[in-house]
């Protein structure tokens, strides 16, 4: 590896304002401007200039201070160091550092070499394949993930410590002895501490350093523009600066005065790669609180520095490297809160009991199975986490500790949970979760009376009696198999129940305090009838009660067939009944509910509502009533009228035919309306009263004029696609925050889009135009449609891709990508993760290798955007193997995180993904080896619930992103497949969604109507759905059997495929052009959560592709038309974008808008189609013989210029999405006519149907007699290549 010098210097670095030393901004600029192939990078303590602060600032760590400050037990210098003039520990030979993930820095230990390190982290990260994972090694992309320095890097930019600096006049002490004189001195204020040395020597000289904390800085009368520094304690100094002006002299003294009045008790410093106590850090003993986690400290002799803190009250050592118990920390009488969690702690000392004022005490995630008894001495420690060790058995020790509250033992190893352990204890709070308890011996209530919160989720519980705990407030029993659940219900708060078995539920008596009940996702067929009673309870006793009563009932996804008729309550807000069997709701609901302010009673069977009120007066709050796919009908809507106060509407896909004008016209604060997939003809004119609307979605009905919507100044979002519009009449200024027009399946309108350039987004069909498919009437085995809806804070978070002819004719990507709450990473993935996959098709053909190590690389591609954030990703890969004669398609589907991906099979879904969580006993033991913690809300270290996910590499080794892989035969029994991001899921189960998607034939409409449902059910996060329809008839395997098959590619880097602008700029004669050395490049740049996205090349190679063999008449049916075979590799064809920002990542130089795709701002879509070009050029019916040529006489290439103006035959390519692209200003469009798709009936698209072997190309007139002399020429060619062939074989 060769060694790059950089501009860094060796030694301590100094401490900032706030003694933090974690920031890696100026790391990270540094290895992001290496040169190409430095993986090793070498740190010279003399590269930077005489003048450079940051050289001084090193020095100035450890420069005059006293040697018992710096170290008093520095009898013995490690090996490697030496000690200079100064009381500096200087490298005397190179030492190697590692980086992961752009995070802390740790030095490699003898023994430790960086080759196995990298090749161990390729591993883990899920490379198989030993030669793969060197070729990866190779890649400077991987810097980001992996870096290795020779040397330890400058973590902490100079401009950030350094504060003030300049050359003044300096005098030390008083200034009335004439001893001390004025000298002229470099003066630097940093972080907290005044430096002066001298002017010529500034790095080598001697340099004072004066801390500022808890000292003093005052103006001196005696002179002009003069300041006196004096540090603080017994032993103070002082120093006199005089400046040049008055300006420099206030400047000076602002930033001073603030560094001596700052607060000095809490230190930072966490994830600075310390490996041993800074010195500068003893400034100051008054030190109360003391974070030192995500560092490499060892627990050695440098720790008995901390006993000089005489006031410590809190220290953090979590995940460091102590191997051990620090038993210095045992002498630190005045701790109160130590957290050693993550150290590989196997034994906690006897000595611990000397820690008598140790409040909370935190262990969790070592290697502990037992306690010593002499820790029962803590009279007052009242938290005592031991999460994630391997105890399986609560210690009797823990008896001893009368203070004790909250007791954590998470994710240990206990079978049984005997209660009686917990009688001699005085916990309230009890944390179980993630255990394997599977029996619980009860005990006697009366001696329980502590406990009021139990955690017990995430077990092996079947039944559960929590009445043994009679003051029992909160209960938590979340994902467990539990049938039945009896609780005590005088104190009862809250019971989390959800997402178990349950058939039964008794609380007793009626909890009258209960404030959230949630048992959603169970078998209940009732609710209990105690909901009914608390009500009388409440009216009897009301003096006494708080306001903690029933505000929440969440009962969505049981078996329900009836409310009980009084369960409404007074108090109650939100109601959450979706996804039961109700036909309908209690006649009083509204009536006597007076602050029910949310109702969800979506996908249900409702025929009928109940009346909102008795008279005109109405004294409804209600604000959000979500009705989705129920059997409402027009007779429903007069009942809403007495909802005044409305602001969301759902009644999306019941059997409304009218809304009449009258009743929206009382609905004035409605925000929001979803009326798709009914029968509607119009929208009602009194609409225009509310006048708060931004939101209007009614697709997917039978509307024929356009509503006036807008004129409402508020309005956002208006989606009227798959309807029946011919025309509409816009006003001259459109509403100012309308961001997104969707018309997009309304066949007969004729609309000019021009006036629409300041929209967002907004998607139109394309006009109709003539398909060399539709005369051909060749079958097309897919066609989709997708869609994307944003979330409540209005911010997309997710991306589509859909490639109908990927790598030729016979391939199809789909994909979809979720990005939680972070745009950065779905946009990466969408432009680049299509370009990967295609590379590495070229590198194996086994589905799970090139799958998997597709999303292996993009892991590094996603650059330093992949370091703090992540997201979801799904895709799916059709494609037919051209070795196999007897072959048919196969889909081959991967997925990490949340986004699923479900295929339908004879009317049931086929589930093609796995969640990767906690959940799954292999990915638990997985996480559990590598220590990591699962938080409360099932988050790995706090951040991701998903165990395996792109991005978020800072979790590395916890998570990773290799996929889970999967791959299916296509069959005629296979009828359409679903991708959807995680919101979709989260609402919507993957039986109902292949329901719902049966009942639609077009994939528009399908994809639309799987987001509407999940937004009716509550779903607020941005959602993302792609519908693949699939038409595999049994012909299409044996069709398939003609083509010869190709050889396989070669072992090596392989030949990758051109870029698409290699391919735009491609010569008219024919000849192959070099592609360039990035197909996408793509930079991102966030502040605060802003931080550098880097994309490197996506398909790049040194040489340009090499021909193929001569092409063979070969027989094919209309399915898969002959292709020549001296074309290019890869092509990308249908690529269809959607992002959320306003780079579409794809090279372009014509600026002019593309008919049907426009791009406003913050959201794009774009099309890029490449289609293959191979063809048959020999017409004639002989057969012949193939023999080696060169290429450029074997493969010509037929240059079709771009169409006339009045669009022909290549006027453009009609979408799916509902645009168009004209070929002369796409971005990147290589069209054949031939591979248009054909028009599907009710105005959508399907994916290209092939045209007939007789009709491969359509040639515009003014080629005709060119194509034709090439062609004969090209006759001529083979013609004399077989006679030589002949005359050859009979010689």
């Amino acid at each position: 590896m060769e060694a790059v010098p950089q501009h860094h210097t060796n030694g301590i670095s100094a401490v900032t304002a706030s003694y933090k030393q974690c920031d890696m901004g100026l790391l990270n600029d540094v290895t992001r401007n290496l040169e190409p192939g430095s993986r090793l990078n070498t740190h010279s303590p003399g590269s930077l200039p005489s003048s450079s602060s940051a050289g001084s600032l090193s020095r100035a760590c450890f420069s005059d201070i006293t040697h018992d400050i710096l170290n008093p037990d520095r009898g013995d210098v490690k090996p490697g160091l030496t000690e200079n003039q100064n009381g500096d520990s200087c490298v005397s030979s190179l030492m190697l550092y590692v980086q992961l993930h752009g995070e802390v820095v740790r030095r490699l230990n003898p023994d430790e070499r960086p080759l196995q390190i990298q090749n161990d982290f390729l591993f883990k990260l899920g490379f198989k394949d030993p030669w793969r994972v060197q070729e990866e090694g190779l890649d400077t992309e991987i810097g980001s993930l992996l870096r290795f320095y020779a040397g330890k890097p400058q973590t902490i930019e100079s401009s950030e410590r350094v504060q003030l600096s300049g050359t003044y006049n300096v005098r030390k002490g008083k200034l009335q002895l004439p001893v001390n004189r004025w000298t002229r001195r470099q003066v630097i204020l940093c972080g907290t501490c005044l430096i002066v040395s001298s002017v010529k020597e500034s790095q080598i000289g001697k340099m004072h350093i004066l801390p500022l904390i808890g000292g003093k800085v005052e103006e001196v009368k005696k002179h002009n523009h003069c300041l006196a520094f004096s540090s603080a304690g017994p032993q103070s100094q002082t120093y006199y600066v005089s400046f040049d002006s008055f300006t420099e002299h206030l400047r000076w003294h602002r930033h001073a005065a603030k560094m001596v009045s700052q607060r000095i008790h809490s230190v930072d410093l966490s994830c600075c790669s310390l490996e041993h106590l800074p010195p500068n850090l003893f400034y100051s003993h008054d030190l109360t609180h003391l974070n030192l986690k995500h560092n490499f400290l060892p627990a050695d002799q440098g720790l008995q520095q901390l006993q000089r803190f005489s006031r410590l009250r809190s220290l953090n050592l979590s995940n460091n490297h102590l191997g051990q118990f620090p038993l210095a920390i045992c002498d630190i009488s005045t701790l109160s809160e130590v957290n050693l969690s993550c150290n590989y702690l196997a034994s906690v000392p006897c000595s611990v009991g000397a820690m008598t004022n140790l409040q909370t005490f935190l262990l969790d995630g070592n290697s502990l199975s037992d306690l010593p008894s002499e820790l029962g001495s803590l009279q007052r420690l009242s938290y005592l986490g031991l999460s994630f060790n391997q105890f399986n058995h609560v210690p009797q020790v823990l008896e001893q500790l009368d203070s004790m509250e909250k007791l954590c033992m998470a994710g240990n190893r206990l079978e049984t949970l005997t209660l009686q352990n917990f009688r001699l204890l005085r916990v309230k709070h009890i944390d179980l979760r993630l255990n394997k308890i599977s029996v619980m011996v009860p005990d006697e209530p009366d001696l329980l009376r502590h406990v009021t919160q139990l955690d017990v989720r995430d077990n092996q519980l079947t039944e559960l009696d929590a009445s043994v705990f009679p003051r029992l407030e909160v209960l938590h029993c979340e994902r467990n198999h539990i049938t039945t659940l009896k609780v005590k219900g005088s104190l009862l708060k809250g019971i989390y129940a959800s997402c178990n078995e349950l058939r039964q539920l008794d609380i007793s008596p009626v909890p009258s305090n209960l404030s959230y009940m949630d048992i959603s996702r169970n078998f209940m067929e009732l609710l209990p009838d105690w909901l009914c009673e608390a009500k009388k309870l409440e009216v009897l006793d009301a003096i006494s009660l708080t306001a903690n009563v029933l505000r929440k009932i969440s009962a969505g996804h049981n078996q329900l067939q009836k409310l009980p008729e009084r369960v409404e309550r007074p108090l109650l807000e939100v109601l959450d009944i979706q996804h039961n069997q109700l036909v309908e709701l209690p006649c009083n609901l509204f009536l006597k509910s007076d602050s029910l302010r949310c109702v969800n009673a979506s996908a249900n069977k409702l025929e009928h509502l109940p009346p909102s009120s008795l008279s005109e007066e109405s004294h409804s709050i209600l604000q959000e009533l979500y009705l989705t796919n129920n059997w409402l009908t027009d007779k429903c809507v007069p009942m809403l009228t007495g909802h005044t106060h409305l602001r969301v509407l759902h009644m999306a896909y019941n059997h409304l035919q009218t809304f009449p004008a009258s009743k929206m016209a009382k609905l004035e604060e409605l925000e929001e309306v979803d009326l798709s997939g009914n029968m509607l003809k119009t929208i009602p004119t009194t609409i225009m009263n509310c006048r708060k609307m931004h939101t209007l979605n009614a697709h997917s009905n039978a509307i024929e004029v356009f509503p006036e919507v807008m004129q409402l100044m508020e309005m956002k979002c208006v989606d009227l696609s798959c309807n029946e519009l011919s025309e509409i009449t816009l006003p001259e200024n459109l509403p100012p925050k309308l961001q997104e027009l969707d018309l997009t399946g309304n066949p007969r309108l004729n609309l000019d889009h021009k006036t629409l350039d300041n929209i967002r987004c907004f998607r139109i069909d394309p006009p109709p135009t003539f398909s060399s498919n539709e005369a051909s009437g060749g079958p097309a085995v897919w066609s989709h449609g997708y869609t994307e809806a944003s979330g409540v804070k209005n911010k997309l978070c997710v991306a589509a891709l859909s490639v109908n002819s990927f790598c030729g004719s016979r391939e199809a990507l789909y994909g979809v990508f979720d990005g939680d709450r972070n745009v950065e990473v779905p946009y990466l993935l969408q432009c680049t993760m299509n370009d990967v996959l295609a590379e590495e098709l070229h590198k194996t053909k086994s589905e799970e290798e090139y799958m998997t190590n597709t999303f292996l690389v993009m892991q590094r591609k996603l650059g330093t955007a992949g370091q703090k954030l992540g997201g979801s990703a799904a895709l799916c890969h059709i494609r037919h193997d051209p070795t196999d004669p007897g072959g048919c398609f196969t889909l081959t589907a991967a997925n990490v995180g949340k986004c699923q991906a479900i295929l339908c099979r004879d009317g049931k879904p086929l589930t093609l993904s796995l969640l990767h969580n906690i959940g799954l006993e292999d990915e638990y033991q997985r996480i559990r080896q590598h220590r990591a913690i699962v938080t409360e809300d099932n988050k790995v270290n706090g951040v991701s619930d998903s165990t395996r996910i792109m991005g978020y590499s800072f979790l590395f080794p916890s998570v990773i992103p290799s996929p889970y892989v999967q791959t299916v035969t296509l069959t005629p029994q296979d009828e359409f497949f679903i991708l959807g991001s995680r919101g979709l899921w989260d609402a919507v189960s993957p039986t109902e969604a292949v329901e719902a998607v049966r009942s639609v034939p077009d994939g528009l409409a399908a994809a639309k109507k799987l987001c509407t449902l999940a937004q009716g059910y509550g779903c607020t996060n941005s959602l993302s759905a792609v519908v693949v329809q699939l038409s595999v008839s049994e012909d299409c395997c044996s069709c398939c059997c003609s083509e010869p098959p190709q050889p396989p590619p070669s072992p090596g880097l392989g030949q990758f495929p051109p870029s698409s602008s290699a391919m735009k700029d491609r010569p008219s004669d024919g000849s192959l052009v070099v592609p360039p050395l990035s197909c996408s490049e793509i930079s991102s740049e966030i502040s605060t959560s802003e931080m550098s996205s880097e994309v490197g090349s996506t398909a790049s190679s040194d040489e340009p592709p090499q021909s193929s063999l001569l092409p063979s008449s070969r027989s094919c049916c209309t399915l898969h038309p002959a292709c020549l075979a001296g074309s290019f590799q890869r092509q990308l064809s249908s690529a269809t974008f959607s992002s959320a920002l306003s780079d579409n990542g794809l090279d372009s130089e014509d600026e002019e808008p593309i008919a049907g795709v426009f791009s406003n701002g913050s959201r794009v879509e774009v099309e890029a189609d490449i289609h293959c070009l191979r063809a048959e050029l020999s017409l004639s019916s002989s057969p012949q013989t193939s023999g080696p040529t060169s290429s450029n006489q074997d493969c010509t290439l037929v240059s079709l210029p771009p169409p006339p103006p009045d669009g022909g035959n290549l006027a453009g390519k009609k979408r799916v999405n509902g645009s168009v692209a004209r070929q002369e200003k796409s971005h990147n469009l290589i069209e054949v006519a031939a591979d248009a798709p054909s028009k599907k009936s009710g105005g959508y698209f399907t994916a290209p149907a092939q045209p007939d072997p007789d009709d491969q190309f359509i040639i515009p007139p003014e080629l005709e007699e060119e194509v034709k002399e090439i062609m004969k020429q090209h006759q001529r060619l083979l013609e004399e290549e077989n006679y030589l062939f002949i005359i050859s074989e009979r010689w």
